[in-house]
C-alpha cells in the first residue's frame, strides 16, 4: 500500500534508490525531540531498505534534510552508531519545512553487495 505517486524504494542495476524517510512513527506521526527524530528517520529508512531486500550495510550515500542545521553534531554522533567505518558519503541540508511536521528526512542510495 503506497499513498504516494512514487516508490518508497526502487532497485536498478544492483543499486537501491531510497526515497526520503521522515522522522515519523509507524503511524506517520512526527516524532518530537532531536535525537528521537534521528532514530525515527533511520528506522523508516531501514524499513524502506528492507522492502527491497537491502539493509543499512548496503548504503553508500545518504542525504539528510533537516529543519534545523544545528542538529548536525547530533546527526554526526548518530551516524557513527548507525554505520560502521568506512561510513557512507553524506550530504546535510537545512530546509524550511518537511511533510507531516517532521524535522528530519533521510534519503539514500544503496548497492547490493555480491
Amino acid at each position: 500500500m503506497n499513498a504516494h505517486p512514487y516508490s518508497p524504494a526502487f532497485v536498478a542495476g544492483g543499486f537501491g534508490f531510497i526515497s526520503g524517510a521522515l522522522s515519523v512513527d509507524e503511524s506517520g506521526i512526527a516524532v518530537p525531540g532531536r535525537s528521537e527524530a534521528l532514530v525515527a528517520a533511520a528506522a523508516r529508512l531501514s524499513e524502506r531498505l528492507g522492502a527491497v531486500g537491502m539493509s543499512l550495510e548496503d548504503v553508500v550515500k545518504t542525504t539528510y534534510f533537516v529543519t534545523d542545521v544545528t542538529l548536525r553534531d547530533e546527526a554526526n554522533s548518530h551516524y557513527e552508531l548507525l554505520f560502521e567505518s568506512p561510513r557512507p558519503a553524506r550530504s546535510f541540508v537545512e530546509v524550511a519545512a518537511l511533510p507531516y511536521g517532521a524535522t528530519v528526512e533521510i534519503e539514500a542510495i544503496a548497492h547490493r553487495r555480491k
